[in-house]
């Protein structure tokens, strides 16, 4: 009860649907297109349809599915949004209830400052314009996890507005493609939160527990689906996913299960929805034709919450008594999207790898202290780490902490490579030892296995020209115009030497002696 929560309002995601013979295929794609409004109790969500510019073939019925989130993210804070009474996860039912919180006569709410810039700097994270005024309301309805009657919200002027958040779709054959799409963010705005409803089935009875509600992130979906340039369909609400891939599922679910209700004939309810995680489905719980009166009203007992900025900010303002929307955006961390702009401009990488960094504990981190301490180029630290490093880490189901090789092993490692001190199939085979935790640097492996290049030209002459004589029939197919032949000479070469031997340097050399 009266835990500190936030609130965000998106403007959907949207989906196009072709249905073909009874069959039915979809592909996702951005926003894009005009906004239309639907009303939640008193709270607007857009809803935008998404046309296709492909024409139907004949048989064929296009869908538009149209998406609008509510998120509601617990706020990192010692204590709750309006009391002085601790946040901690688990603690024992009601051990953590000030009289504020049980609702008793006579208390009064205490805005927590810290949750108040925790919410400046989630809407400037999310490019949101942050309103220097924004006001509390009450939010009426009566259920026995909310002893007030009401819910403390800010239904009339939110603390942000109007946001965006990029991320990025996998395209392409191999899905190794990434496409930048973005999605408009209608409002944050700091809400209370309700207590929590146990349901005891054995003994037919519910407690209640005011210490806090459901966790550090639930989702509230709202979806519909119509004809492209026809009305937006009736919508329906699946309330209460806790999990991104159950959100993912009821999504899907829940668009296809419209599509074929409106094609067999049947309607589409305005209802509230829950998700079996089970069975994979999504169940009516309630109808919602009837709208509920909230009954909203301004807080009486919370003044407008006023915010300041480096032009309007008083003289002489004790920082402890005012927040600074400038303040707070200096100390905002590099947010993904400047990363991932920033490696692509400095390093040059693909996007999608600078996607695969940063979607990875750690490994940005283990990436740039690799290139802080390699000679070399970042391509090849990038091919190592998101090939090699990576694929180790995932064939073993490790985190980036828990590797065997450090960014410093590795830097070495690249710096035999890229010296020519060692052969590409010799810096696998050292990864290999590094990898198996014996505490020994590149250097000693290289060493102790004697793996380093070959220096003798005139001995790696000789080896070739013993290669050749031996194999004569694949010197013919060389001389007969087959180009791969050369690899199978190359390749016997190396394993002669044990892969001490360059590549190139043989291939010069087999090339010289053919046309001699």
């Amino acid at each position: 009860m009266a835990a500190p929560m936030l609130r965000w309002v998106g403007r959907g995601r949207l989906w196009t649907f072709a249905r073909v013979d009874g069959g039915s295929c979809h592909r996702r794609e951005a926003p894009t297109g005009s906004t239309s409004n639907w009303i939640r109790g008193q709270s607007s969500v857009a809803q935008q349809p998404l046309y296709t510019t492909q024409k139907p073939r004949k048989g064929e019925h296009k869908w538009a599915a149209v998406v609008g989130l509510e998120i509601h993210a617990q706020i990192s804070s010692n204590s709750k949004l309006f009391s002085g009474s601790q946040v901690r996860f688990s603690a024992p039912p009601n051990s953590l209830v000030s009289f504020f919180d049980a609702s008793l006569p006579g208390t009064l709410p205490v805005l927590n400052r810290r949750c108040v810039e925790a919410a400046v700097m989630t809407g400037l994270a999310l490019n949101c314009h942050i309103n220097k005024k924004s006001l509390f309301d009450r939010k009426h309805y009566f259920y026995a996890d909310l002893p007030a009657g009401y819910q403390i919200t800010q239904q009339r002027l939110p603390i942000a507005v109007n946001g965006s958040l990029t991320y990025g779709v996998y395209a392409g054959k191999k899905q190794s493609q990434v496409i930048p799409k973005t999605v408009r963010i209608k409002q944050i705005q700091l809400e209370q939160d309700s207590g929590k409803s146990l349901h005891d089935d054995l003994r037919s009875q519910t407690l209640i527990d005011l210490n806090r509600a459901e966790g550090q992130l639930r989702v509230d979906a709202n979806i519909s689906v119509h004809h492209p340039g026809e009305p937006l369909g009736v919508r329906t609400e699946v309330k209460n996913l806790n999990s991104i891939r159950f959100l993912a599922k009821a999504i899907d679910y829940e668009i296809q299960r419209q599509i074929n209700e409106l094609e067999n004939g049947g309607e589409i309810l305005n209802e509230t929805r829950s998700f079996h995680y089970q069975l994979g489905c999504t169940m009516s719980m309630r109808d919602k034709e009837g709208k509920q009166d909230y009954r909203f009203m301004p807080e009486p007992n919370l003044p407008p919450l006023v915010l300041y900025d480096a032009t309007s900010l008083p003289a002489g303002a004790d920082p402890q008594q005012v927040i600074n929307i400038d303040q707070i955006r200096e100390t905002l961390p590099e947010l993904p999207s400047v990363t991932r702009e920033r490696l692509v401009q400095q390093y040059g990488m693909l996007l999608e790898h600078s996607f695969t960094l940063l979607n990875e504990v750690g490994l940005l981190e283990f990436f740039q202290n690799v290139i802080k301490e390699t000679r070399a180029e970042p391509k090849k630290v990038t091919s190592w780490v998101l090939n090699t490093f990576l694929g180790y880490l995932k064939q073993q189901n490790l985190a980036v902490s828990e590797s065997p090789v450090t960014p410093s092993a590795l830097a070495e490692l690249l710096d035999l490579l890229d010296s020519r001190t060692i052969s590409s199939a010799a810096a696998k085979e050292v990864f290999e030892e590094l990898w198996k935790r014996e505490g020994k640097t590149p250097g000693q492996i290289v060493s102790e296995k004697q793996l380093e290049l070959m220096e003798d030209r005139g001995a790696l002459e000789q080896l070739c020209h013993s290669m050749m004589e031996a194999h004569p029939q694949v010197v013919m197919d060389l001389k007969k115009g087959n180009p791969r032949a050369i690899n199978k000479l190359i390749g016997l070469v190396r394993k002669a030497t044990q892969s001490r031997a360059d590549p190139a340097m043989i291939k010069e050399i087999l090339e010289k002696k053919l046309s001699s």
